[in-house]
């Protein structure tokens, strides 16, 4: 469904599992950086209503979940921790010529959007069918729920906004240079590396 080139190795399981409050940390910061993704897509794209209605509607999703994942976080006896750089999406980001259009520069945020989107919910399904912790595991799982109906939102308003057989191709493109990325990630306790 998701349509991903490669797999995480179900052995990144196994790796979260010695650093759980290193990947709940993560993975807060992942949300909150979504909400921000969606804001930014408002501001730098307010013509577009259907757009920014539904962007205000994720934006509130995402900061829930960052709640959600931040309420663990303290429930564990933690503090939240500092943000790291997220290697793979910088790399991500390096695929797509900068410049162009209004509407190209939409249409790759979109899928950027909708790749990151897919790659955490095949992430989620890993953690929520491996997780030793079945309560986690099963927080996991209804995130998962949520991340796949964000992935389809955003590759659908690409396709909806670019040309269409444009958007398949470049769409597809981006699947084999995500592929060849995570190729050398799936190392460590992060909800993409």
């Amino acid at each position: 469904m998701l349509g991903l080139k490669l797999p995480t190795d179900p052995r990144w399981v196994n790796i979260v599992e010695k650093n759980i409050d290193d990947i709940l940390t993560d993975h807060a910061f992942c949300e909150q950086k979504a909400a921000a993704t969606a804001i930014s897509l408002i501001v730098g794209f307010p013509e577009y209503t259907e757009l920014v209605q539904e962007m205000i509607a994720l934006s509130r999703e995402e900061m829930g979940h960052f709640k959600m994942v931040h309420d663990r976080i303290i429930a564990r006896g933690n503090t939240l921790g500092r943000d790291r750089k997220d290697l793979y999406v910088i790399d991500l980001l390096k695929f797509f010529p900068k410049g162009g259009s209004r509407t190209t520069q939409l249409v790759h945020r979109l899928l950027y959007a909708a790749l990151i989107e897919a790659r955490s919910c095949e992430r989620f399904r890993l953690l929520s069918e491996e997780l030793t912790d079945k309560d986690l595991a099963e927080f996991y799982r209804k995130l998962m729920i949520s991340e796949a109906g964000h992935y389809t939102m955003f590759l659908n308003f690409a396709r909806q906004y670019g040309n269409r057989d444009e958007v398949d191709q470049k769409w597809q493109d981006l699947l084999e240079y995500e592929a060849s990325l995570m190729k050398n990630l799936g190392e460590t306790g992060n909800i993409h590396g």
